[in-house]
């Protein structure tokens, strides 16, 4: 993510645990997002197009014309169109990524909308050719999640239509584009998940991750060429090691170091890895790692996590209307649905920073149990600009495969 927020990020209740800018890729049940290795300069790949035309609400229907719902009369009048329309498709929303799986469920229970989820486990570059390739079909995807780098393809290839959802004054002005193109939806921070019960210490810093004790412990969420949690690892990494946005070689020099002594594992670090102990110590988003921790319980693995105070990163995934969307007012009311204090409270559930939250902490709106179980994190975070990403992933692209073979 490319925005700095205006304010401070601090969970209220100090805790163990560990942010689309880069914007993430969803991989299986875990959900971890595929990364292009050049998203900035993301080229649509060709994808199989299915058959059907566009249904009549589509195009020119008042909804597709509307950029926010008090140009259909009101939100009462979206919720009748959207009703009508019935059906809402997106794409690669993992259930398990950031509380999705509840998302779905309570919109489709509040309005009786079938949303329909394609290849949950699918990446944002699948998202964006599916809104790209599919224009004037009833397959199109609706609304796209994904990452700012994904995002700003969108933009540049027209497929976004503006709209400012009910909330639209309260998201700050650092997340949002001021063309209601795209915005902020939820977030977290790079953060460093543990098996307490594996590893006697559990680290706290990237510096600690190098101590002999972890020998064949750490991993990351996938490949940085492809997965955005992994590739921001690096950059976290690199900010922990005198490197910055402009200079990601620490990161890569971190993890050859990480490699030469032995402690890094190159198995992608999954629910399933974390549960049969080949990957006691993951490199992830914090909602991620959390959300692995209230899972495993159960299953006696003892996760805590923590945000490397070294290498503080964090990210934003965007929510935007596809231009050409088979179901304009399902999509519409979506993002109200997301970014209303009950959808973004479930972001909160799902242990992500939702970009309501400091307003709905002044209102009193926020779930102030879930909000608690947040790791406390100090200072403003701050997001790479376009040509920042662009030179990290190039950077990223070439030395990756030197620094860990």
């Amino acid at each position: 993510m490319n925005r700095a927020c205006p304010y401070r990020w601090r969970a209220r209740t100090p805790g163990v645990r560990d942010v689309k800018a880069h914007h993430h890729s969803r991989r299986g049940p875990r959900g971890s997002r595929l990364l292009a290795a050049a998203a900035a300069a993301v080229t649509l790949s060709a994808v199989a197009t299915g058959c059907g035309s566009a249904p009549a609400q589509g195009g020119d229907s008042e909804a597709a014309k509307a950029h926010s719902a008090a140009d259909l009369g009101g939100m009462d009048k979206l919720v009748e169109a959207a009703k009508k329309e019935g059906e809402l498709n997106v794409y690669a929303l993992a259930p398990t990524w950031a509380n999705y799986g509840e998302m779905i469920k309570a919109f489709e229970k509040k309005y009786g909308i079938e949303v329909h989820n394609e290849d949950p486990g699918g990446s944002s570059q699948g998202a964006l050719n599916a809104a790209a390739k599919r224009k004037g079909q009833d397959r199109a995807v609706d609304a796209l999640d994904l990452g700012t780098s994904f995002m700003r393809a969108a933009k540049s290839k027209k497929l976004l239509t503006p709209y400012k959802v009910k909330g639209w004054a309260d998201i700050p002005d650092s997340q949002k584009q001021p063309d209601a193109s795209y915005m902020n939806n939820y977030g977290g921070y790079i953060s460093i998940g543990c098996d307490a019960k594996a590893v006697k210490e559990c680290p706290k810093t990237f510096e600690d991750l190098l101590k002999p004790q972890y020998k064949n412990k750490v991993a990351l969420n996938g490949n940085p060429n492809e997965s955005s949690s992994a590739f921001s690892a690096i950059i976290a990494a690199a900010l922990a090691n005198g490197g910055g946005f402009d200079d990601v070689q620490p990161g890569l020099d971190f993890f050859k170091r990480l490699k030469k002594a032995g402690n890094y594992v190159p198995v992608e670090s999954t629910k399933a890895t974390i549960q049969k102990g080949e990957t006691p110590i993951s490199i992830d988003w914090d909602y991620l790692n959390l959300g692995y921790g209230a899972e495993l319980k159960s299953k006696g693995v003892d996760w805590k996590v923590n945000v490397p105070q070294d290498g503080q990163y964090s990210q934003y995934y965007n929510q935007g209307v596809n231009t050409y969307a088979p179901h304009p007012a399902a999509a519409r009311l979506w993002l109200e649905f997301l970014y209303s204090p009950e959808g973004q409270n479930i972001w909160l559930k799902g242990f992500s920073r939702p970009a309501l939250l400091e307003e709905m902490e002044k209102d009193g709106t926020a779930d102030k149990k879930a909000a608690a179980k947040l790791p406390e994190v100090d200072g403003t975070p701050k997001f790479p600009s376009a040509g920042q990403e662009a030179e990290a992933q190039k950077t990223i692209s070439q030395g990756w495969g030197a620094a860990v073979s």
